[in-house]
């Protein structure tokens, strides 16, 4: 199992380039189980949840090939079959594919998916919104499976919560629908607009995205399309943060600032030096940085994705700071980890207490999901010392090879074999 080994206190120089969104890439790779024409897709991220994606689409009878960040994908011979455990267990995206497959096939069968071990994330809201659409369930020997008797009918449909996944389900099972859907208290999300971007480019007929009321009226078939995918939102953050802890001139390119603005309106109250213009934000050396208190919250709000990273950033700027924590319950699994790199922080309940004006210090640390994985990166970088971070592949799901990406950038980390 692969490992970080990081030494700190050295300065990030130049810029990075922001690679594709994995959160977006995956549910538009799924939507072409919609189709059995040809989607070609551009900025595709090279994360492990993508390969797990594309192994479990082929897993399925899709034709898949690609060229350097563009692959393209023809499921003209897809086959209905139960989805591989195995990849399933990985990753919780792989519960996309119930809509697609019920719209196409009027039938599927798939494992409980698994993911990042941040909270229960149920599947309810999912099967009830593709319920509404006249799909029946039943769970099975640990698997999901859905019928529909004819084809699926349009709806309305009100989601208990505006869950990212369950919109994306429900909206791509709407597609090839009878009649109109409209899906209320919907997920605003930058990567289900781009996903109903895409949809809209194979000629779907969606309207309302980025609105709490989206309307679909059904169409009958699909055709050939091309689509590039936004940036990774969360990975531009994180850059950010990083060049601010290490207190560099530092540019973060290809990002689109207006998915962000939750992040820069937050740094900038406390105090963070930033330019920022359309797709890139400079970061300038700061003189001395503030606390704050934030909440997280669904899209506008501040992203859950990206408490881990602040918590790091907040445990070294002048006086204390607050993290309430809304979407996930079980969100602070990297608090121990930064104790022990010198983070002194309380937690109770939703609640996350964060004592600043704290020197990190290198440790043995373990990572225990995606974005904890890079909290405990940043720290490290900023530290005094070596750090090991361990079972650090949760990393691997959503950054392209951090160790290269930054490695060349004046920063000292190098993955090794345990």
């Amino acid at each position: 199992m692969d490992k970080l080994i990081i030494v700190g206190n050295n300065k990030l120089k130049g810029s990075i380039k922001v690679h594709g969104s994995k959160n977006a890439a995956l549910p538009i790779l799924v939507s072409s189980l919609l189709s059995d024409k040809n989607l070609i897709l551009r900025n595709i991220p090279n994360v492990d949840d993508i390969d797990n994606m594309l192994k479990l689409l082929r897993g399925f009878g899709a034709k898949i090939s690609t060229n350097n960040k563009s692959i393209t994908i023809n499921n003209r011979s897809l086959k209905n079959i139960s989805a591989d455990y195995d990849i399933v267990r990985k990753m919780r995206a792989s519960v996309l594919i119930l809509g697609p497959l019920l719209s196409r096939f009027g039938y599927s069968k798939i494992s409980l998916p698994g993911g990042c071990a941040i909270g229960t994330r149920p599947v309810d809201i999912h099967l009830d919104g593709l319920s509404k659409l006249g799909a029946k369930f039943k769970i099975e020997n640990g698997f999901i499976i859905g019928n529909v008797k004819n084809k699926l009918i349009g709806n309305k449909i009100k989601l208990s919560f505006p869950s990212v996944g369950a919109t994306e389900n429900i909206l791509m099972a709407s597609v090839l629908a009878k009649g109109e859907t409209i899906i209320d208290q919907a997920a605003r999300e930058p990567e289900i607009q781009d996903l109903g971007n895409c949809l809209i480019a194979m000629g779907a007929k969606i309207e309302g995205l980025g609105s709490r009321k989206i309307y679909i009226q059904g169409v009958d078939n699909l055709k050939t399309a091309k689509h590039t995918i936004i940036s990774d939102r969360i990975v531009a953050g994180t850059y950010i943060i990083l060049a601010i802890m290490l207190n560099c001139k530092f540019e973060v390119k290809n990002v689109n600032t207006h998915h962000i603005k939750s992040l820069i309106d937050v740094l900038k109250r406390m105090g963070c030096e930033l330019n920022v213009s359309n797709n890139s934000v400079k970061v300038s050396p700061s003189k001395k940085l503030k606390s704050c208190n934030i909440e997280t919250a669904p899209y506008p709000g501040f992203p859950t994705d990206l408490q881990a990273q602040l918590m790091a950033l907040m445990s070294i700027v002048n006086g204390n700071s607050q993290i309430k924590e809304t979407v996930f319950e079980n969100r602070f699994m990297h608090v121990p980890e930064l104790i022990r790199l010198g983070g002194n922080i309380r937690l109770t309940k939703d609640k996350a207490y964060i004592k600043g004006n704290q020197k990190f210090k290198g440790a043995q640390v373990m990572a225990s999901d995606l974005r904890a994985s890079v909290s405990l990166v940043l720290a490290a970088l900023c530290g005094e010392g070596k750090t090991v971070i361990n079972r650090v592949y949760h990393l691997d799901r959503g950054y392209e090879k951090i160790e290269k990406s930054i490695g060349k950038l004046g920063l000292k980390i190098k993955r090794v074999k345990s």
